[in-house]
């Protein structure tokens, strides 16, 4: 078998900045466009579907969207791996469902944001419940494969660092473009109207995100470097035997809390901005990207230091990083004696490290324990830790969808609601990090051994 070439390492991380991109439009701008406040409204967004708390008195109907696509999704996930798992296909196990996917995955994403009627109606409701479904049954056909193939590219531990490192650089690539989204809907918005200038912007990133999806697909030959025989047994038969070890448990029960928090924060940012900073919108867009840039710099001392202090520790720090930083956030506004583009400006500054390990160090961390996995139990599972991996990103997405839709709604005029938002984002990364420190990092090293 071939070992990855970092040509060939590159070409796949390129396929994480398109789903990343795809990702980061629904979940950065699905809120701000369906649940607009006030500051979207006075740039002329008109309102699409049924607003406030409609169903058992505290969801909205975006959230409700937004779960349903989650719960979906919870069953299609390690049907979609299973299936991955045990493919004979002459191409190999995962190539061909990636190349499946990509282009109803740019299809959909687009098409949530196309409303079929021009005002607020239960009908834009009906057709935004079948277009998130969709999506996250498209995202799940592409990436629960494409990340399974990280343990099965990276054969010893140096090189699975390598890889986790290109694609989380591409991950906040892609979210990155998604957050230029104000900026080029602002530059079109005189000429074409805020609604088409947002879907027209929306559309051109989707094809690049579609793009950038089928460069691995046509130029990694799976064939070339991995051998490994397809698994027996049902779906759920694999996940019950996934879940029997005890670090993976203990790793999901921390990510469902990571990316729950990360999540709330990330959807309710732009609301930060014009609704507790009183700025523009056009600059969260500015400090997204700022955090981004500032987080590339960690991104060689993190490789170089995870030798030596190993995942745990530095992922440990993250959390902490991070629940200070979200807990700084709640006090954004008129409450801090700064000015409030500086107190952006500090977020950025903080919040650089965290970002850069958990784009780089969870991926890796699910690695070594599908490999030491393999190792034991003589099956490959990869595809079913990463598809129980993707369900703890989208589970903790789903919980958060229906919290920050559900707080928007408190104190709509005065931001208490996002205040809230932030507090409990932090509550949750301080649980992760808690439940984090009952993974056994030395065990599972012990068993790779390499």
């Amino acid at each position: 078998m071939k070992t990855l070439s970092k040509g060939k390492v590159w070409c796949f991380a390129v396929g994480q900045l398109g789903w990343s991109l795809l990702a980061a439009l629904l979940s950065s701008w699905l809120v701000n466009y369906y649940q607009p406040d006030e500051a979207a409204l006075a740039a002329g967004q008109p309102v699409f579907i049924p607003q406030g708390r409609v169903i058992l008195g505290l969801l909205t109907i975006l959230g409700a969207i937004t779960a349903f696509g989650r719960v979906f999704d919870a069953v299609t996930d390690p049907l979609i791996a299973s299936a991955s798992d045990r493919s004979r296909r002459p191409a190999g196990r995962r190539i061909p469902f990636m190349r499946f996917a990509a282009f109803p995955f740019a299809l959909v994403t687009v098409l949530t944001f196309w409303s079929p009627l021009n005002k607020e109606s239960w009908i834009n409701a009906a057709f935004l419940f079948v277009m998130v479904t969709l999506f996250y049954f498209f995202m799940t056909m592409y990436c629960t494969p494409y990340t399974a193939l990280i343990p099965e590219l990276g054969s010893t531990q140096s090189l699975r660092l390598t890889i986790s490192t290109s694609i989380s650089f591409t991950y906040i690539a892609g979210m990155a473009i998604a957050y230029l989204a104000p900026v080029i809907w602002g530059f079109l918005e005189p000429s074409l109207g805020r609604v088409l200038a947002i879907r027209l912007t929306f559309t051109g990133m989707a094809l690049i995100g579609m793009v950038c999806m089928f460069v691995p697909v046509f130029t990694i030959r799976e064939k070339d470097y991995i051998d490994v025989v397809p698994t027996q047994g049902t779906a759920f038969h694999s996940l019950a035997a996934t879940f029997k070890n005890r670090e993976f448990r203990v790793f999901v029960a921390s990510d469902v809390a990571y990316f729950l928090g990360i999540t709330m924060f990330q959807t309710a940012l732009p609301f930060f901005v014009t609704s507790l900073l009183k700025l523009d919108e056009s600059m969260s867009t500015v400090y997204f990207v700022l955090m981004t840039a500032l987080s590339l710099i960690f991104y060689i001392p993190i490789n170089k230091l995870t030798p030596k202090l190993g995942k745990k520790k530095l992922i440990l720090i993250a959390f902490g990083i991070f629940t200070v930083c979200f807990l700084y956030s709640a006090l954004f506004g008129s409450t801090l004696p700064i000015p409030p583009t500086v107190q952006g400006y500090i977020l950025c500054a903080a919040a650089a490290p965290a970002m850069a390990i958990f784009g780089i160090l969870p991926q890796a961390v699910v690695a070594d324990i599908a490999e030491s996995d393999a190792i034991r139990t003589s099956e490959n599972r990869s595809g079913m830790f990463y598809a129980a991996r993707t369900f703890a990103f989208k589970l903790g997405q789903s919980i958060a969808m229906l919290l920050v839709t559900a707080f928007a709604t408190i104190g709509h005029d005065t931001g208490l609601g996002y205040r809230i938002t932030a507090i409990a984002a932090a509550a949750v990364c301080l649980l992760g990090g808690l439940l984090f420190l009952l993974y056994n990092e030395k065990k599972i090293y012990s068993e790779i051994k390499k």
